[in-house]
């Protein structure tokens, strides 16, 4: 049953290899526990209680409870599909409350910050510290996904309407503008590599390549911006995704209107976009102070 569910989340839910794998995982801790603990060796004989112990197992064990509400949504996924299947008549998770978690803020480096970072003089003539500056831009004035970057095509830059479609979670298109710049600056990139010889070992012709022509693997970008951030701020968490918040913080900060940052980052509800409201504080300050009579 497991791996059907597991083969129904790939193929019909089109969820990301990442998402699949800690499905996977949860539900191979989840049926570990039960059979060691109660002796069961059918899933679908399990009830609430038997849920609940295994949470509490967890919660003792020091998993944090944003983790274990992870967990908790891989057994509902889990259940809901064998209901679907008809091979379940009681849902087990019904009863099962998620325990509260506290909001985590997201970090970001301030706009002077990403002005001194993006300096034109920052950029060169060398194909592969070119690329390395440009995938900081790309990911700041677009707010993407890093496997977004990487799986950036040529064929998706639309130098005429000044666009890129990405392909993001759960195989979910969308376009995003960009500067006529930054066009220009991915247009260089391209120029590039044909003249330092920079040859594409691989059947799609993706917008950035190692110093080899093979596809970027995600530990090469997370270390291009740990590297260049290092040298720009003492935030602790110097990775792509914090360039994502970035973008976002600073579109909001700047009076864009929530739903349509909410678009362009891809996300699925608000609720995901609004986490980011808490970095207007200052700016309320500010227009506080000026439009106050007595401020």
């Amino acid at each position: 049953m497991t791996e059907q569910f597991l083969q129904y989340i790939k193929f019909e839910k089109r969820y990301s290899p990442n998402t699949c794998i800690a499905y996977q995982s949860d539900l191979e801790q989840f049926i570990t526990y039960i059979q060691l603990s109660f002796g069961l060796t059918e899933i679908i004989a399990v009830d609430h209680q038997m849920i609940r112990s295994w949470l509490a197992s967890l919660m003792e064990s020091g998993i944090q409870p944003r983790s274990v509400n992870r967990k908790i949504t891989t057994l509902k996924s889990f259940y809901k599909y064998l209901l679907r299947e008809k091979l379940l008549v009681v849902n087990p998770c019904i009863k099962i409350v998620s325990p509260k978690t506290a909001k985590k803020l997201p970090v970001f480096v301030d706009e002077a910050g990403m002005e001194t970072l993006l300096a034109d003089e920052k950029f060169s003539d060398e194909y592969s510290q070119y690329r390395n500056i440009l995938i900081l831009e790309v990911f700041y004035y677009t707010g993407i996904r890093l496997s977004e970057l990487i799986n950036l095509k040529q064929k998706d830059i639309d130098d005429v309407n000044l666009s890129i479609k990405v392909l993001g979670k759960r195989n979910k298109e969308r376009i995003i503008p960009i500067t006529k710049t930054l066009k220009d600056k991915i247009m260089l990139l391209l120029e590039m590599k044909e003249k330092q010889g920079v040859i594409s070992k691989e059947k799609e012709d993706f917008v950035f390549l190692s110093d080899f022509g093979k596809k970027l693997y995600p530990k090469l970008v997370y270390r291009v911006v740990n590297n260049y951030l290092s040298a720009i701020t003492t935030i602790n968490k110097k990775s792509p995704h914090v360039l994502r918040h970035t973008f976002a913080t600073h579109m909001l900060n700047n009076g864009a209107d929530l739903n349509a940052i909410k678009e362009i980052l891809g996300h699925s509800n608000l609720s995901a976009t609004q986490v980011y409201t808490h970095t207007t504080i200052n700016k309320l300050k500010s227009i506080y102070k000026q439009a106050h009579p007595r401020a």
